[in-house]
């Protein structure tokens, strides 16, 4: 069994080993949760490890041999995507009966902020790290200080140079950017011309890029299709609201946008006001507002990396790091699109936390 508590968004365990820490998410009355109907695992995956990805089935073990000592570190949570890999994470963390501590950045654009929270972590002596990384390279000399001291780093969700950790797991962004290109194409008719502004994300981050050629891989295959322009920024509302009104005055002819669940978010609202429902809305990953606006009609169809299951699998990979048990080293979900055709057939329950779920960061192992 492990308890839950809430904690402040930047707080660290203290450094005295009799204490455990915590992390994650848990409801807002700090009562866990009933556990999920639907099994987690085994999750289809791919097992990337080799260098070439084959399909495979991932379990974790059943628990760790101790409760071990965990930090967590994500860019933000400020949408219900991250929500949702934290609440994989708490989720597991309490079935394996670890500790975690989770810290957040607050945006993309504060890597000084995650670079001095990994400082923290490693000062409070932890027994592994997992980090959704703002910037592989960014954090790269921290990953081998970790090394040099003995910390085994996990890699979650976000992408990093090939090789940068002893594990990680995120899905293939060019194959999720295409996934979702391909379901542009197949949503339209024979001859329609398709302008499109993409809105990829944080440039830097690395899957901003990665997602953004992955589409324009799919979409090249349609004479008709056309990138207008290619507008990055921070994957807040607010952020992408300001360049979708801008490109809705710099490109009139405009009538594909494609970028992050913020962006669709923002679009919604920035295209009725612009009176244009002859607009496409696509977004290249998922989260609560993304389903929701699929089943009102309000956008065409978005991506799924099953971000509970990435979470989840985060602290199955820690543990096998710490124990030295055999670990995938590299670990893809399989990317898929998801339209009102496909939403039946989703395990909701590895794509989003709960509704009642809010963030909280305490999860301590009994």
């Amino acid at each position: 069994m492990t308890s839950t508590t809430c904690l402040s968004p930047n707080s660290v365990w203290p450094i005295r080993p009799a204490l455990g820490l915590a992390a994650g998410l848990a409801l807002a009355a700090a009562v866990a949760p009933a556990a999920a109907e639907t099994p987690w695992f085994p999750m289809k995956v791919y097992d990337a490890s080799s260098g070439t990805p084959k399909p495979a089935e991932y379990t974790p073990l059943p628990k760790a041999e101790k409760p071990y000592r965990l930090c967590v570190l994500f860019p933000h949570m400020k949408d219900s995507f991250w929500v949702a890999v934290a609440y994989g994470i708490v989720k597991q963390a309490e079935a394996m009966n670890v500790n975690m501590n989770l810290y957040e950045a607050g945006g993309y654009e504060n890597l000084p902020k995650q670079l001095s929270q990994f400082d923290d972590c490693m000062a409070s002596a932890p027994d592994a790290i997992i980090v959704g990384a703002i910037s592989g390279a960014g954090l790269s000399k921290k990953f081998e200080e970790a090394k040099a001291k003995g910390v085994p780093v996990v890699g979650v969700t976000n992408p990093l140079p090939p090789n940068a950790l002893p594990a990680a797991n995120y899905v293939d962004f060019v194959a999720m950017g295409e996934v979702t290109g391909a379901g542009l194409l197949a949503q339209s008719k024979p001859g329609d011309k398709l302008n499109i502004v993409t809105f990829p994300g944080p440039a830097g981050s690395g899957w901003a890029e990665s997602f953004n050629e992955g589409f324009k891989k799919a979409v090249a295959k349609n004479a008709n299709a056309k990138i207008l322009a290619e507008k990055f920024g921070d994957s807040g509302v607010a952020v992408q609201l300001q360049l979708i009104q801008d490109a809705l005055q710099a490109y009139p002819g405009m009538n594909v946008i494609w970028g992050t669940a913020p962006t669709a978010e923002a679009a919604i609202g920035a295209v009725a006001e612009a009176g244009r429902s002859d607009l496409k809305i696509v977004s290249s990953y998922e989260n609560q507002a993304m389903l929701d606006a699929l089943n009102r009609g309000d956008i065409l169809a978005f991506a799924t990396q099953y971000p509970v299951g990435e979470g989840a699998v985060a602290i199955d990979q820690a543990v096998r790091l710490i124990e030295k048990k055999p670990v995938m080293s590299l670990v893809q979900p399989i990317a898929a699109v998801i339209d009102k055709t496909t939403v039946p057939k989703l395990q909701m329950d590895l794509v989003l936390a709960p509704a009642s779920w809010t963030p909280v960061y305490s999860v301590k192992a009994k």
